[in-house]
């Protein structure tokens, strides 16, 4: 979780957070109840109000059916007025009654405030006569001016005649839509409250899965690569029990790191085998190197009369042990800094350590163009001279032997805050780029891209890593073809006055 309301799927577009998700399906879900509530209790409500108006319904029409059996002259007589059989004791206002004859006219009005009878236009008879069901409540709507009425047909004494009586569907109509609001509004209230207490809730649930989490990017942040690694992050109990889900994680991810800083000290220890063996083993050779070198100087020097092919074997003999001497004192070196023995801590110059070891590159390397960049005041850290004079001496020979003649290397000295860095730029084939990444590491030697005039022992630039290290400092490369820059950061500079 990334920043966990910014994660991205693959194919670009967002990806919601756990959280998030437990939140949207809550509040769904609760949707969905509400929603289903809602419709079911609207129904019902509509269903039981259209149920009570059917019942007020028959009885308007047993009363407008009273009123036409009470008719005199029996079957004979000519169909009373409207209003006899509309404005009855107990018909509401609203009522609609009418009489529909054998020939399909109908005679109808609506029941007024004070008792009189509004005749119906010709379009609301025309949808009257229209209707055929007997004794079964229909609804029909009458235009804008009356809406939907509830209407009912029922046969009268009179041979054809059909009775007619509505009640209106207004008051149904506006008790539902009443309803739908009041229930769409306590709806998104109760939504609106699910939202923020379920994401408070979900907040509170997963924050034994944050503090796991956590755990795993604090050790994903440890240096497991390289030196002992004390990897003591755990999960706390509280977080680790396996009876809980997030527990069964944090026990995993404990089981887990458990298993890691078991490796880790099995190679630790492995590595630190190795370094004795390689400080002892140097220092062992130390001995027999010098003698070998001393004899064959001494041989050379004797005034001997020897064939000029053992003069030659001897001559390779003497410059192959002062190579092996300088691998041996370059391992013991590295074998000390694995081993953080303390090094000195005094006022270098470092301006004056560049001039010096530009000068020493420039006689080694009269074919190459030297070039120095300084500022106006000298700059000077603590740390040990002898070994940053090494760091800079062999990031120059790295730029002398691996480039060709002619090529231009500018050294250069900068500050930046209190940080004091060291530029070594040349103009060579470059370094390619699958061999940046592990360039500072024991053995590994440049590739074809930049050609060698001389062997190398692939140590330099480990030494000058492990110095930079040991100062509190850092070394980094960036190359490319015609511009490699190796750049050496070093803490705790003091500006001085300019060198005169």
């Amino acid at each position: 979780m990334t920043g966990q309301n910014g994660l991205k799927a693959q194919n670009g577009r967002p990806k919601l957070s756990l959280r998030n998700r437990l939140v949207l399906g809550t509040t769904a879900l609760i949707a969905l109840a509400a929603l289903v509530i809602g419709v079911v209790s609207v129904l019902a409500l509509q269903g039981f109000l259209v149920n009570r108006l059917d019942t007020q319904l028959t009885s308007a029409t047993g009363r407008s059916q009273g009123a036409l059996d009470g008719r005199p002259g029996g079957n004979n007589q000519k169909p009373p007025p409207t209003r006899d059989f509309l404005a009855l004791p107990g018909q509401r206002e609203g009522t609609l009654a009418g009489l529909i004859s054998s020939s399909g006219d109908v005679t109808a009005g609506v029941l007024g405030k004070n008792g009189s009878s509004t005749p119906l236009t010709e379009a609301q008879l025309a949808t009257l006569a229209d209707l055929t069901r007997i004794d079964e409540p229909v609804t029909v709507n009458l235009g804008s001016e009356l809406g939907d009425y509830r209407v009912v047909l029922s046969k009268t004494p009179v041979g054809g005649e059909m009775l007619l009586v509505a009640l209106p569907l207004a008051d149904v109509r506006a008790t539902v839509v009443q309803l739908t609001a009041v229930v769409v509004g306590i709806g998104v209230l109760a939504l609106a409250i699910a939202a923020i207490v379920g994401a408070i809730a979900v907040r509170f649930a997963l924050r034994p899965l944050e503090r796991v989490a956590d755990t795993a990017t604090r050790v994903a942040e440890l240096q497991l690569d390289r030196g002992a690694v004390a990897l003591a992050e755990r999960v706390s109990s509280e977080d680790s029990d396996p009876r809980t889900e997030v527990g069964q994680v944090g026990a995993a991810l404990n089981q887990l790191l458990a298993h890691v800083a078991s490796a880790l000290s099995a190679r630790q220890a492995s590595e630190n085998k190795v370094r004795a063996f390689v400080a002892d083993a140097s220092h062992e050779l130390r001995t027999p190197l010098a003698s070998i070198r001393g004899y064959a100087e001494l041989t050379r020097r004797g005034g001997h009369d020897i064939p000029d092919d053992v003069a030659h074997a001897i001559g390779r003999i003497e410059a192959e042990s002062v190579r092996m001497t300088g691998l041996v004192e370059s391992l013991l070196l590295l074998a000390r800094l694995d081993e953080h023995v303390a090094i000195e801590r005094k006022p270098v110059d470092l301006s004056r350590l560049l001039i010096d070891a530009v000068s020493d590159a420039h006689a080694a390397g009269p074919d190459h163009k030297w070039e120095l960049e300084l500022p106006d005041a000298s700059v000077t850290i603590r740390g040990d001279r002898a070994r940053l004079h090494q760091v800079v001496a062999n990031l120059l020979a790295n730029a002398r032997v691996h480039t060709p003649a002619g090529t231009q290397v500018t050294s250069s000295l900068m500050v930046d805050g209190r940080r004091a860095i060291i530029e070594v730029r040349d103009t060579g084939p470059g370094i390619s780029l699958e061999l940046q990444p592990t360039v500072f590491e024991r053995f590994v030697r440049g590739d074809s891209s930049r050609s060698r005039a001389a062997g190398s022992t692939g140590l330099g630039l480990s030494i000058v890593a492990a110095v930079a290290q040991a100062h509190g400092g850092t070394v980094t490369v960036s190359s490319e073809p015609g511009n490699t820059v190796f750049r050496l950061e070093l803490p705790g500079f003091a500006a001085t006055p300019a060198i005169p």
